[in-house]
Formats: structure tokens, C-alpha cells, sequence
């Protein structure tokens, strides 16, 4: 008994030392970046365009508010990067419990993130916390994305070689475009990638119905709105695009000079990016369906960003001018669900109540500000005082 106990206590305590040697400071730094991008820049700057009568910040915005449809601005990076870091992680984070052979602790590990993922999904899209049975939506969030993502990346990395990880992920890019391309189900897919016609569209519809996110149950039936985020076909590619990151962080723990590690990202980055916009000229790069030839070219750019946050963090040392994106990006979880789930505005006007007066437009500015701030404030303390939100 006392060497089962000894046997448990030491494989804790390797993958203790391991989790602490091994973090990248890049991973943390990025995905800080992208978090910063969600909860504080673009609220701030979304208000300021508001208040300012500028065509240049006009401009600029475009780039803060997602395409219609067709089409890619760098607001539709901020989901996809985050998956992907997620999947940059997950290297680092099994090979702790590959190395000491705990695959079953690995997988209850899996299965509870997952389970905690979709939970909290759930709460950010106001789907548990309305209490209102009308209001129940099944799959509809970034975080269940993540998890239905990290999940059949486990699989692959747990279970195939690098050899087999690449060919499996390829597989479900070409299986994605099969499916929207060659079947057809009523009046859609075959080819449709038009709003209501494709056939990502069509199975959300039939398999979540009332379920499904922005549904209205009418005399008439069932309502499906303007809402055309689709999900269940697309968790084929949600797989992909957290791969993706698998791959980059395969490269970034391999054995190569830190400069040879951040030419591949880049090259794979190049690659990724041109690939899709070659694949989009038969299928469009659509966010709101992730089809393959978006998934490429977002996770194309995902590997640029990996290879300049790892260039300036790990290669040149500028961790000290960026370790305050850090704030975010080691809760970030934590960061997303405030910014889903709480609304500072009441903090805010008790603070500021009485300037509006004197800021006429430039009022909502300083609402705003002070929501994004507070958040930062709740980050800033959990970090001070090393309590992350772990799932």
C-alpha cells in the first residue's frame, strides 16, 4: 500500500515539475492578445468610432465587425485563434501524463473539460442562467466549439503518430467539403454555400429544431430567424482548426533551434494561407459555416501569429514589454465568461454618474472603458495573486 501511495505521489509530482519547465511564455502572450482583442479593445473601440465622426476610424472598424458572409476580416481571426491556442497547448499538457503512462487520468481530465466547456457554453449564450425553458439552446457557443474541437483533437493526438494526425486532419478538411459539396438533402447542399441553403445549415436545422440558437416557436412552426452560425457539420472542422494548433505546438516542444522552430511556423503559416484562398475559389471562405478553405486560411494566420508572438517572447526576450497580455491570457476562460456574463454598467455610472453632461457623446466612451476596466481589474488581482480558472 505504502508503494501505491509512494508510485501516485511521484507520478504528481513529476507531472507537477513537468507543467512548470515546459510552459511557453508566447502561448500565454497570444492568447492574452487575442482575449485583450475581445473584452477590452474592440468594446472601447467600437464606442469611440461611435463618438467620433472620422471616416479613417471608420475604416479601421471594418476590420473590428465580422463579414456578412463571404469573406474574412481580422475580427474573424479572435474565435479560430483562440481555438487554436487551445490545441498549442495540448503538447505540452499531455505529455505530462503521456510520459509517465496515466492515458486514464488523461482521458477523465478530457472528459471533464469537455463536459465543463459545453456547460459553461451554455451560461455565456444566457441559455441556463434565463431560467426559461424557451430559452435553452444546445450547441451555439465558442466555448462548446473549444470543446467539441479539443476533444477530437485529444483523440488524434493520443492515439496516432504525427504521420497519422496529419492524415486524419486532412481527412476531415476533404470530408467537410464533400459533405457541402456533393450531398444534397431537399433543396439544399450540393454545392449551395448560400445562406439557407447549404447543408451545414440544413442538419443544424433538423437535428437541434427548437434547440437551435435564435429559434422562435410559432403558430406556424419553427422561426429560425437570421441566425446562421452552424455547428454540428462543422465540428468537423472545429477538429481541424484545434489540430492546427496541435501541429504548431508539436513544433514549438520539438527539438529544433528556436529559430529553425519559428521559419516552420511561418512556412506552415504561408503555406496554410495560400492554400485556402486557392480552395476558396470553389469554396468560399465562410466563418459562419467554417468551411475547409476558411479553416486553412484562418489557421494559416493563426501560424504567422504563433511565429511572431514566439520570435518577440521566446527567441528575442520581449517577454517583458508583453508579460501584462499574460493578464489575460492565463484566465483566459475566466476573461471570456465575465465578458459574456457580467455587465459592469451600473459600477460604472455609480462611479461616473454626473459627467455625461459634460461628455456628451464621448459618455457611452467612458461607459464602455469602465466595464472593460473593471474586467481587467478582477484579471489583474486573480493574477497578482497566481488563482487561475482552470478547466
Amino acid at each position: 500500500m505504502r508503494t501505491v501511495f509512494s508510485n501516485r505521489f511521484s507520478k504528481k509530482q513529476t507531472i507537477m515539475e513537468h507543467q512548470k519547465s515546459e510552459r511557453l511564455g508566447s502561448l500565454d502572450v497570444l492568447r492574452g492578445f487575442d482575449l485583450f482583442c475581445l473584452v477590452f479593445f474592440q468594446p472601447v473601440f467600437a464606442a469611440l468610432v461611435g463618438a467620433v465622426n472620422a471616416p479613417w476610424m471608420d475604416t479601421i472598424n471594418i476590420q473590428f465587425e465580422h463579414v456578412i458572409w463571404e469573406g474574412f476580416v481580422f475580427w474573424d481571426i479572435i474565435m479560430p485563434l483562440f481555438m487554436f491556442m487551445a490545441g498549442a497547448s495540448m503538447p505540452f499538457a499531455f505529455a505530462k501524463y503521456l510520459r509517465i503512462g496515466s492515458k486514464s487520468q488523461l482521458y477523465q481530465r478530457i472528459l471533464k473539460r469537455v463536459l465543463l466547456l459545453f456547460l459553461l457554453g451554455m451560461m455565456c449564450q444566457g441559455n441556463l442562467l434565463a431560467f426559461n425553458p424557451q430559452k435553452i439552446y444546445l450547441y451555439s457557443n465558442t466555448l462548446q466549439a473549444i470543446a467539441i474541437g479539443y476533444l477530437i483533437a485529444s483523440i488524434l493526438l493520443i492515439n496516432f503518430k504525427l504521420r497519422g494526425q496529419i492524415i486524419t486532419t486532412a481527412g476531415l478538411l476533404v470530408l467537410y467539403w464533400v459533405l457541402l459539396t456533393f450531398v444534397r438533402m431537399g433543396d439544399s447542399g450540393g454545392g449551395d454555400f448560400t445562406q439557407d441553403h447549404n447543408l451545414a445549415e440544413y442538419v443544424d436545422r433538423m437535428i437541434l429544431g427548437r434547440f437551435r440558437d435564435g429559434v422562435k416557436v410559432t403558430d406556424a412552426g419553427l422561426d429560425f430567424g437570421k441566425y446562421r452560425y452552424t455547428w454540428i457539420v462543422s465540428s468537423l472542422n472545429f477538429g481541424v482548426t484545434v489540430m492546427t494548433g496541435v501541429f504548431a505546438g508539436q513544433i514549438m516542444k520539438g527539438s529544433l533551434s528556436k529559430i529553425k522552430k519559428m521559419q516552420w511556423l511561418a512556412i506552415g503559416g504561408v503555406l496554410m494561407i495560400v492554400s485556402g484562398m486557392l480552395w476558396g475559389l470553389h469554396m468560399p471562405i465562410i466563418k459562419h459555416i467554417w468551411t475547409s478553405s476558411m479553416t486553412l486560411f484562418s489557421s494559416g494566420i493563426c501560424f504567422l501569429l504563433m511565429a511572431l508572438f514566439y520570435y518577440m517572447v521566446d527567441y528575442k526576450d520581449y517577454g517583458k514589454y508583453l508579460n501584462w497580455l499574460k493578464i489575460y491570457g492565463m484566465n483566459s476562460i475566466l476573461a471570456y465568461l465575465l465578458y459574456e456574463l457580467i455587465n459592469f454598467t451600473s459600477v460604472s455610472q455609480s462611479l461616473f454618474h454626473g459627467t455625461q453632461q459634460f461628455l456628451g457623446d464621448y459618455y457611452p466612451v467612458l461607459m464602455r472603458l469602465g466595464n472593460v476596466s473593471i474586467t481587467f481589474l478582477i484579471l489583474l488581482i486573480m493574477y497578482k495573486n497566481k488563482k487561475f480558472l482552470k478547466v
